[in-house]
């Protein structure tokens, strides 16, 4: 028997004397890591253990969502690529994922910003219908007018061809 071998079979039966003193309906789970060697890790879980209820017996327990960790990074960049798929109407999560609620917010955000490009450009085009106005009355108050109108077209026209490339 190696020696890895055991070490399983010695922390199994201490989690099973461990296990007599628990409160009915426990589950025990033995964590061993060695930092940054990933590939040493043990873990050893009592049968019916719930790995989501031992995170969250972590978090009652100070585990902050702060720190640095595969899990964390994984999530968060399921959760982006969600959201990202759903600016694009792409590739929908299955039916009650917890992805759906990250694609809706995407979608969401994308009709929003489609309402907010369009008032834009009739803004623009406001703008652009006034300052022709201004410049065909030809007198030095409507010609600043129409600058100034001109202007502001000019930086909502940028935003919009910035946001339809």
């Amino acid at each position: 028997m190696s020696a890895v071998q055991r070490f399983h079979e010695a922390a199994n039966d201490a989690l099973v004397k461990l296990s007599e003193h628990c409160l009915p309906g426990a589950k025990l789970a033995l964590v061993i890591y060695t930092p940054g060697e990933p590939e040493r890790d043990i873990v050893i879980e009592d049968q019916g253990l719930d790995r989501d209820e031992v995170v969250s017996a972590l978090r009652r327990r100070g585990l902050s969502i702060d720190g640095d960790n595969a899990y964390k990074r994984d999530l968060l960049d399921a959760t982006v690529g969600a959201m990202a798929m759903g600016v694009q109407n792409r590739n929908p999560p299955p039916a009650d994922h917890w992805g759906q609620r990250f694609w809706d917010i995407g979608r969401e955000e994308r009709a929003l910003a489609e309402e907010i490009l369009a008032d834009l450009q009739e803004a623009a085009s406001t703008l652009r219908r006034y300052e022709s106005l201004h410049r065909a009355k030809g007198t030095a108050e409507s010609t600043e007018k129409a600058e100034v109108n001109a202007g502001l077209a000019s930086r909502f026209e940028q935003t919009i061809a910035k946001a339809t490339r």
